[in-house]
């Protein structure tokens, strides 16, 4: 496998960003229009309000992998928009990816972490267990998709 490594997302990968999300939301579920607005345009809907996206890319800069947090306000903050190409899945770039943010997450002055996901995803929510995350009740969501609420909690 050629290496692979966590960067900060740039421009070139706006289309990268998309394609890498949309694979996995129309194998599993439907396309929401809040994923229509924040793939079409993530510089809006996630860097201009204080987040960030993270790429996994590999040694000639392919995207196979990326991961966001979107900034709530009042230091709350969603990882969200998390893929990995499907050739690619199994490898540790999922892994790397969650520590990749959550290391950003803890630069940021914030207060909460959380995600929401599906029961569906099995596989996604052990990483984020073994991560630090733990299931909480769910607030209302924007993602008809979304049943399951975690937040993360740093290790003591």
């Amino acid at each position: 496998m050629t290496d692979v490594r966590v960067v900060d997302y740039g421009p070139q990968w706006r289309d990268d960003f998309a394609r890498l999300n949309l694979e996995w939301l129309e194998r599993w579920f439907s396309v929401e229009p809040i994923d229509e607005a924040v793939l079409g345009d993530p510089e809006t809907h996630i860097l201009d309000d204080g987040g960030l996206i993270l790429m996994a890319v590999t040694d000639d800069d392919t995207a196979i992998g990326t991961v966001a947090l979107k900034h709530h306000g009042d230091g709350v903050y969603e990882l969200t928009k998390m893929a990995v190409e499907p050739g690619h899945r199994g490898s540790g770039i999922g892994r790397a990816l969650l520590v990749a943010a959550i290391d950003c997450y803890r630069t940021l002055d914030g207060n909460r972490l959380f995600l929401e996901s599906n029961a569906k995803l099995e596989t996604a929510l052990r990483m984020y267990e073994s991560g630090g995350f733990q299931h909480r009740p769910a607030p209302p969501s924007p993602y008809a998709r979304a049943d399951v609420y975690m937040e993360w909690s740093p290790e003591p």
